[in-house]
């Protein structure tokens, strides 16, 4: 693990050249505490008003979450660009686009999504999302191996293939769309990219953060550290946060004048 140690430093060369820098970040676990009921997720107090200063001073804001662009949008101000469902849907400018592959799949997922909810195994929360769904037991840990077989066996029947996240798994059309590739598509030509995540979906934005610095670009890798962060975010990360509050530090820090 190679942490920076001085935080305002790893920042200056985002705040020194803001109109050639990217800020992108998760949602769940990231911006927004992570809750029971999915539905009921919301950006901690006083993220609203600190990416309203960076869209107003970064070339880019963004966010790349699992959750549809039609939940975060009303979240978060105008101009924060949403890569949503992993990038299978986008809102840049005010426009929606949706990758070309991803709708021949919603009729695969509605009736996994019906399986899940008529005979999957009791105390299993199915959260559809569209073009993808997740199943959730952090309400009931104890059946944790009973909705990693099943979401196994709904993948090889479906075709969907099933990805683990935090007390959760998640189910998605077989397209080539993660966060990196999400974040790959976003950033351009832009110099310096900071990406901030805590779960294994965001293994991949990492990824695509060490192609970038391959290729010359500044880059800065956030993890929020906690009990259920993954080993592999933590360790290749070069800064730890504690949590949401510790997320907003680092976007105030960026905003500070």
């Amino acid at each position: 693990m190679r942490l920076v140690s001085d935080l305002d430093a790893a920042l200056t060369p985002f705040r020194s050249r803001p109109g050639a820098s990217a800020v992108v970040v998760d949602f769940d676990g990231t911006l927004a505490p992570i809750v029971n009921d999915p539905a009921a997720a919301r950006p901690v107090e006083g993220s609203t008003e600190v990416l309203e200063r960076l869209v107003g001073r970064y070339a880019l804001v963004a966010l790349v979450s699992g959750r549809p662009v039609e939940f975060l949008r009303p979240l978060v101000p105008d101009g924060v660009v949403l890569a949503g469902l992993y990038g299978l849907e986008v809102v840049r400018d005010g426009q929606r686009l949706d990758h070309p592959g991803a709708g021949a799949w919603r009729e695969v997922v509605t009736d996994v999504v019906r399986s899940s909810i008529d005979r999957g195994p009791a105390g299993m929360e199915v959260e559809s999302k569209g073009l993808s769904l997740t199943l959730h037991y952090r309400n009931h840990p104890e059946i944790a191996d009973e909705v990693r077989e099943w979401a196994r066996r709904q993948a090889a029947r479906s075709g969907l293939e099933a990805r683990p996240a935090k007390m959760s798994v998640e189910l998605h059309p077989p397209i080539p769309a993660d966060k990196g590739t999400a974040l790959e598509a976003l950033v351009d030509d832009l110099d310096n990219v900071l990406y901030i995540g805590d779960d294994h979906g965001d293994l991949p934005a990492f990824d695509a953060l060490d192609r970038l610095a391959r290729a010359g670009v500044t880059v800065l890798r956030v993890a929020v550290a906690g009990e259920e962060a993954p080993d592999e975010l933590v360790a290749r990360a070069d800064l730890l946060v504690d949590g949401p509050t510790g997320v907003l530090d680092v976007l105030r820090r960026l905003a500070a004048d």
